[in-house]
């Protein structure tokens, strides 16, 4: 018994080399030597943006906090480290089946004879009347010898599958971070925008005094009172559209971190939040090797080129082995000695003859899928490099745009100021003062949208780059 048993341990040993179905090959995909910018970036490096940790890059005290509460309370994160262990379990499932699977199993029967049966005795003749019987032993319930590497693919593909798994989960956490960060500075923005609005309808409200004060000593008439009044309506109306932002972008940000509706803490103000002045991208080759979701595709496309070496399988013949050593005896002293041991081996072979072409249906199945995943991964390649572009793209636009934006808002402030002081003189007429007005609280509402957008221009990147998932 031995000695068989070390035979077949042998020869699957020595067999093991047979699988059948492709090795895993990562495709050659062409790799830029720079991310499109507008403008030549620096000689391409290696450290990029995305190598700093989420709150090297997000210094505010509040939105660290924000982000850390909703590393350990959102639904989607939660969501997907469940996800990570379904597919942990299922790998342990699916390896277990490359090892022998074992059982004990035993009986015993007692049995008591009548004495007074149906078969006559000779007077003076006595029998046990005690009837005991026992067996015990350990099974050999199923192993299958994987000549063609079925199981071992099997198992290549659910660890693939694990790993998959955790990659999306770490696409999770970096999308988590970008969006708690977004709408963290678009809670910013809006309240900044509220500031402004406010600020403008109190010189408005002042620049009303002035002409209903006017028009009392005869100077303005009913048509300068009437458009001031609609300055300060217009200026008026505005609050509470942006307060209304602010306490919906509150609740999302709320859903984010897995609470109920609540009111955000801020920390610091729009105008005094800061980024690292260099946004390096790093080298594109690193890339492949940093972000996430590509990692994640790649491992989808091991799990489908594994699964082709499975079904590939089915063609050859399946070896199993099943067996029993114990003992059998009507004494529980002697189950396992003497003459009273026992054992069974079975091996047993199978091999498909006709299916209906229901194996080399599998077959190119699997290569399809495999095909599929493999378009899945070059697509979210080129996505990556697109992605990281229009990053870079945002964040030299939005900048240049803020600059320009800022000298015709301080323009317009002077042009605001001298028409006031025209017309309070008596040079000018009221209509340039209002037009100079409404004209600088439009800009200053614009110019902080461009603030907001070079923010999360950044934001992106940094998301672009892989950054994001790691310091949790």
């Amino acid at each position: 018994m031995r000695a068989s048993y070390l035979a077949i341990v042998a020869a699957h040993v020595l067999l093991s080399g047979c699988a059948v179905g492709p090795k895993y090959k990562r495709p050659e995909l062409p790799v830029p030597t720079s991310f499109r910018a507008p403008e030549p970036l620096p000689e391409p490096q290696a450290a990029s943006l995305a190598d700093l940790k989420w709150f090297e890059v997000f210094r505010d005290q509040a939105l660290q906090e924000l982000i850390r509460v909703a590393l350990s309370q959102n639904y989607d994160l939660r969501d997907a480290v469940t996800r990570v262990e379904q597919a942990r379990a299922n790998l342990g499932i699916t390896r277990s089946n490359q090892a022998p699977q074992l059982g004990a199993s035993g009986s015993f029967n007692s049995t008591r004879l009548s004495q007074g049966g149906s078969v006559p005795l000779p007077s003076g003749f006595s029998i046990n009347q005690n009837r005991n019987y026992g067996q015990a032993g350990i099974n050999l319930l199923s192993f299958e010898i994987d000549l063609w590497g079925r199981l071992r693919h099997a198992t290549e593909a659910a660890r693939a599958n694990l790993l998959n798994a955790e990659e999306n989960r770490k696409v999770v956490v970096s999308t988590l971070v970008s969006e708690v960060a977004t709408n963290y500075f678009q809670l910013l923005e809006l309240d900044y925008e509220l500031e402004i609005s406010q600020r403008t309808l109190d010189t408005r409200i002042e620049s009303l005094n002035l002409v209903r004060n006017r028009r009392a000593g005869g100077v303005a008439t009913l048509l300068d009172l009437r458009q001031a009044e609609q300055l300060v309506s217009s200026a008026a109306e505005t609050i509470p559209q942006i307060r209304q932002q602010i306490e919906e972008t509150e609740n999302q940000i709320s859903l984010l971190l897995g609470r109920p509706p609540e009111t955000v803490i801020r920390g610091r103000r729009f105008l005094e939040q800061e980024f690292p002045p260099d946004v390096p991208s790093g080298l594109p080759s690193n890339l492949l090797e940093r972000r996430p979701d590509i990692r994640a595709a790649e491992q989808a496309l091991v799990a489908a080129n594994a699964n082709i070496g499975v079904a590939k399988a089915a063609y050859f013949p399946q070896i199993s082995l099943s067996g029993l050593i114990g003992g059998q005896s009507s004494q529980l002293a002697s189950l396992f000695s003497g003459p009273n041991g026992n054992w069974t081996f079975a091996p047993q072979i199978t091999q498909p003859i006709f299916a209906g072409g229901r194996i080399k249906s599998n077959v190119r199945l699997a290569e399809a899928q495999r095909n599929q995943a493999e378009v899945a991964y070059e697509k979210a390649v080129q996505t990556a490099f697109r992605e990281v572009s229009d990053a870079l793209i945002a964040h030299h636009r939005t900048h240049e745009s803020r600059h320009e934006q800022e000298k015709l808002v301080s323009a317009l402030e002077d042009r605001k100021r001298l028409a006031y002081v025209r017309y309070r003189g008596g040079v000018d007429t009221q209509l340039n003062a209002l037009d100079a007005d409404r004209d600088l609280f439009q800009v200053e509402l614009a110019l902080a949208q461009l603030r907001y957008n070079e923010f999360v221009s950044v934001v992106q990147l940094y998301k672009a780059l892989g950054g994001g998932w790691e310091g949790q």
